[in-house]
């Protein structure tokens, strides 16, 4: 997993033994195991990864009014009971949340106001909560509403 594992070094006399994955990939979901021997004394601690893994079709940035799909899944075991999204922590891509059984939300039109934070909140049958930011990129054009644009003779104009 080298180089995107590291031991903060420095916290070890503060007895923090933390392991830092950057970036996570979905092939390190697994159990961890750490042991530390301090003297006689053997101490061990397991962690269990999980990873929740956010897919664009097409792939990030997006262009603007070309179909969109994003979708969310994630390593844990249970049976996925619903999906939400969330842009800019503002329920759904309306004012409303948008929940779905298959994880996947498309957006048919996508414009400039969808670019930002999105998040998606996975809810399984063994009432697990899991969920995941992004930023979305949307590539379009983002100026004013009326083509015409005065501007006084000798200034500049954007």
């Amino acid at each position: 997993m080298k180089p995107r594992v590291s031991l903060q070094d420095s916290a070890f006399r503060n007895g923090n033994f933390s392991l830092r994955i950057n970036p996570v990939r979905s092939e390190d979901v697994g159990l961890y195991e750490a042991q530390v021997e301090y003297k006689t004394e053997i101490h061990s601690c397991h962690v269990e990864l999980g990873v929740i893994t956010v897919t664009l079709s097409p792939p990030n940035p997006v262009i603007e009014n070309e179909l969109l799909l994003m979708s969310c899944s994630s390593s844990h075991r249970a049976r996925l009971a619903e999906t939400c999204w969330f842009h800019d922590e503002h329920p759904g891509p309306t004012s409303r949340t948008f929940c779905s059984l298959s994880g996947t939300l498309s957006i048919l039109h996508p414009a400039m106001s969808d670019a930002g934070s999105w998040r998606c909140q996975l809810r399984y049958s063994d009432k697990e909560i899991i969920s995941a930011t992004f930023n979305l990129q949307i590539l379009g054009f983002d100026g004013p509403t009326n083509p015409v644009v005065y501007a006084a003779a000798g200034s500049a104009a954007d």
